[in-house]
């Protein structure tokens, strides 16, 4: 089996792979200061919770854009399964193109999202990844030498963004992100919702409308959401089509695939 692990900044998604089938999947603070022998607990209890063992771990897999967390993560990968991770970055060998002014800034998650996409969808498409961030992941099919990554945008998350604005401000609460339903808030944890919420999706729907004014071929790419806020954000978009939750961990495992890993 395979574990594959996307270390955000916040979060790390964790998923086991059967062949190309994911079996389970769980989500971890992606805390800084946890130990090797922490992460390696919190793996086994995960596993044994799944009805798998530590034992039936064939090789593991890791795209991260946390450096912080991820030499004690991995420590604790090799720990609790005795197989080294594999790194994914942008010197990793791929069937794919980063077709950007910088390749070897571009982030590891955005890479395995280019992979996923253009293998699940085979045309050109948008990613939009609600994390931390908000990232868009502009995939174009049409090259030869496989899909190019052309660029993107990167904004503020929706957590983000929410924890900012009372964290600077003296008397705005707390708010629970829930969808708005007015667009005039009647209480203030209401024009929190609006201005958080709406204020993302209407960003979205226009950064989207804008990449595809300059979209570099005559094919109108299809605008997909993954990412942990996706469930919260996309239905209040007008350009997004489709949610795929676990497309980051399918691209770690097409990766792992074409980096020679067997499982």
């Amino acid at each position: 089996m395979l574990l594959a692990f996307d270390i955000g900044n916040t979060e790390t998604t964790v998923g086991l792979f059967a062949g190309d089938r994911l079996e389970a999947h769980w989500r971890l603070h992606s805390t800084p200061h946890r130990t090797p022998d922490e992460w390696a607990a919190a793996f086994t209890a995960h596993l044994t919770q799944a009805g798998h063992s530590t034992q039936e771990i064939r090789a593991a897999i890791v795209a991260s854009v946390a450096p912080p967390v991820t030499e004690s993560l991995c420590d604790g990968i090799e720990a609790a399964t005795t197989r080294e991770p594999l790194r994914v970055d942008a010197r990793s060998k791929l069937p794919m193109v980063l077709d950007v002014d910088e390749p070897l800034t571009v982030g590891a998650d955005r890479i395995v999202n280019t992979l996923a996409a253009a293998a699940l969808f085979k045309k050109d498409t948008i990613v939009v990844d609600f994390g931390t961030a908000t990232t868009f992941d502009c995939i174009s099919v049409e090259g030869k030498d496989g899909p190019h990554f052309i660029g993107g945008v990167i904004m503020p998350g929706v957590r983000t963004a929410s924890d900012e604005l009372v964290r600077k401000t003296a008397k705005l609460p707390a708010t629970e992100l829930l969808p708005p339903t007015h667009a005039i808030g009647r209480r203030t944890e209401d024009c929190i919702r609006v201005g958080v919420l709406w204020g993302t999706a209407d960003a979205v729907d226009g950064l989207v409308r804008r990449i595809m004014a300059e979209w570099p071929s005559r094919n109108r790419p299809t605008v997909v959401a993954t990412g942990g806020l996706a469930g919260l954000v996309a239905p209040l978009c007008q350009e997004i089509e489709s949610v795929h939750p676990d497309l980051t961990l399918v691209g770690l495992r097409i990766a792992a695939a074409a980096l020679g890993l067997k499982w």
